[in-house]
C-alpha cells in the first residue's frame, strides 16, 4: 500500500495521474501547505524539503514529484519505454518540464497572485520564459501525438499537471496560443485516469485564503528575522 502525500498542486496531480493510470492502491495524506502543515517534523522525516508530494511505497520513501513519477514507472514497467532511445526521448522532455516549465510556471504564478507587491520585471521575466517553454512544447505536439512520440509516458503526465493550470497565468486565453498543447490537452481529457485524479482532487479540501499564516507557511524564507 502506498501513502501519497498530497495537497491539489500541479505537482502532486502529476503523480495522481500515475497512480490512477497504474491502479494501485494508495491512501491520500493530505498535506494542507496553506495551514503549514509540510513543516510538521512528522512530514519533514519523509521530504526535508517540506515539500508535497512525496510517497511511502510499503516502507520506501520517494519525495520530489518527478522522482515519483521516475521510481514508480520503473518499478511497475509501465509508461516509460524500453528502447533506449525511446526512454532517453522521454526523460528528455520529462526533465525539460522539471527544469523548466515546471519551475518558471511556479514563479510565474507567484508573482502574478502571490507577492504582496507587483514586480513588472519578475511577471514579464517568468511569464515570457513560461511561453517559450510553451513554444517549445507547442512545436514538438505538432510533430507527435505524445512528448516522446506515439507512446503515452510519465512526460506527459507531467506536462498535464502544470498545462492544466496555465489559465492562471496567461489568464482567459489559456492554451489559445498553444494550439498543439491544447489538442494534447484534450486527449488527455478524455482519459478515464485524468478523470479520477480530478475527482480525487475535488474531495480534499484545503485553506484557500492568502493570509499572513499562509505566507508565513508557504513563503517562510521570505519572513523578517526580526519579525
Amino acid at each position: 500500500m502506498i501513502d501519497f502525500y498530497f495537497h491539489a498542486t500541479p505537482n502532486s496531480m502529476k503523480v495522481a495521474v500515475l497512480l490512477q493510470e497504474l491502479g494501485l492502491p494508495f491512501t491520500v495524506k493530505p498535506v494542507d501547505i496553506f495551514k503549514g502543515e509540510q513543516h510538521a517534523s512528522t512530514f519533514k522525516a519523509i521530504n526535508p524539503n517540506a515539500k508535497v508530494p512525496a510517497i511511502v511505497d510499503d516502507g520506501v520513501t520517494v519525495f520530489d514529484s518527478h522522482a515519483i513519477l521516475i521510481y514508480l514507472a520503473g518499478k511497475h514497467r509501465a509508461f516509460v519505454p524500453e528502447d533506449r532511445a525511446a526512454y532517453a526521448c522521454t526523460l528528455s522532455w520529462l526533465q525539460l518540464v522539471a527544469t523548466g516549465l515546471s519551475p518558471f510556471s511556479g514563479q510565474a504564478v507567484h508573482f502574478l497572485h502571490y507577492a504582496p507587491e507587483q514586480l513588472p520585471y519578475a511577471i514579464n521575466r517568468y511569464v515570457k520564459e513560461v511561453a517559450r517553454h510553451y513554444s517549445v512544447l507547442d512545436e514538438r505536439l505538432g510533430q507527435a501525438r505524445y512528448l516522446a512520440g506515439d507512446s503515452y509516458t510519465i512526460a506527459d503526465m507531467a506536462l498535464w499537471g502544470w498545462a492544466a493550470s496555465a489559465g492562471y497565468i496567461f489568464g482567459a486565453e489559456g492554451l489559445a496560443a498553444y494550439p498543439h498543447v491544447q489538442r494534447f490537452m484534450d486527449d488527455m481529457a478524455a482519459r478515464p485516469a485524468i478523470q479520477r485524479a480530478l475527482d480525487m482532487k475535488a474531495a480534499h479540501t484545503f485553506k484557500a485564503d492568502l493570509d499572513a499564516q499562509s505566507r508565513k507557511a508557504m513563503f517562510p524564507q521570505n519572513e523578517r528575522e526580526d519579525a
